[in-house]
């Protein structure tokens, strides 16, 4: 039934926002009635050259829907950049309501090959790029108390993946940095939380699609297109969602799945203590069968998407 939009009268910050998923979630937030600031440096999927082309076509479909949209083109990798993008959604539209921390870059290698630049590059861009512009717009979000943060995480760092370290470190602290946000923010009536957005885009372009059972994978991958994200996005951001937070979903086509935090699974209790050999007898024998396997996120996510 129509009505009126989620998000009209907000302010919007979107990182990323020159392509995929990110685009996407612009998109539907101006749509939603949203006036959007579109950041996005315009670099390749591991972080190189800069153009402010993406950014450009992301605002030129927002001005041609009738939408309202500024560019920036700052990084959020470091404090005084962040704290421009949210300074161009003050400058330009005069609040700021709204973050969703999508910039990203990838660097996969096998761990034992990783380098320091490998690492810090993904770390700087993903964690603590999702910090910085947090952080700075949680001095407006405090001071209006009202605000919302959507970050995206990734079942890379929830489940796990091959060669991605670097990246399921990132998404992995960005649930941690979210949940923290939640609970020091709650009194402010801020809220934060994640999404493990599954879609097919470049930066799942170099997934390996060599034998029949990868190309087959490739394949359902193709079916999750960016936009299948940007519902949650604007979900969370709306005052629909004012009770929801410190939360982390996952969504996957048209599935939505709310995603578990570390909790105590099984305990075992020795009254005069533990030594190593006592663990070794009767501690591990009795927490092995809770052990969690060793799997990947394509192994627990193994259906096939409808």
């Amino acid at each position: 039934m129509a009505g009126k939009p989620m998000l009209e009268g907000k302010v919007a910050v979107v990182t990323g926002a020159g392509g995929g998923i990110g685009r996407e979630i612009a998109l539907m937030m101006a749509m939603q009635g949203a006036r959007v600031v579109i950041n996005d440096l315009g670099v390749s999927v591991t972080g190189d050259g800069g153009s402010a082309t993406p950014a450009e076509q992301t605002k030129a479909i927002i001005e041609q829907r009738g939408g309202q949209a500024v560019i920036s083109t700052d990084s959020v990798a470091s404090w005084d950049s962040a704290r421009n993008i949210v300074q161009t959604a003050i400058d330009a539209f005069g609040r700021i309501d709204v973050v969703v921390n999508n910039a990203g870059i990838l660097r996969d290698v096998i761990f034992h090959k990783m380098t320091a630049d490998d690492w810090n590059a993904v770390i700087n861009v993903h964690l603590n790029g999702s910090f910085y512009v947090s952080r700075a717009a949680a001095e407006h979000f405090r001071k209006q108390e009202n605000g919302a943060f959507v970050h995206m995480s990734s079942t890379s760092g929830l489940i796990g993946n091959f060669g991605q370290a670097n990246y399921a470190a990132a998404k992995l602290g960005i649930t941690a940095l979210s949940k923290s946000i939640a609970l020091d923010m709650k009194r402010y009536n801020v809220r934060s939380n994640c999404i493990a957005p599954f879609a097919w885009s470049r930066m799942t372009g170099s997934i390996p699609a060599e034998t029949p059972e990868q190309k087959a994978r490739v394949e359902k991958l193709k079916q999750m297109t960016p936009d299948k994200n940007a519902p949650m996005a604007v979900f969370l951001a709306s005052d629909a969602a004012r009770d929801v937070s410190g939360q982390v979903f996952a969504t996957r086509l048209n599935e939505i799945f709310l995603m578990s935090s570390p909790r105590p699974i099984r305990g075992v209790h020795r009254a005069d203590g533990w030594t190593p050999e006592t663990i070794a007898e009767h501690a591990y024998p009795a927490l092995k069968a809770a052990f969690m396997p060793l799997d990947r996120s394509g192994e627990v996510f193994s259906w096939d998407p409808v």
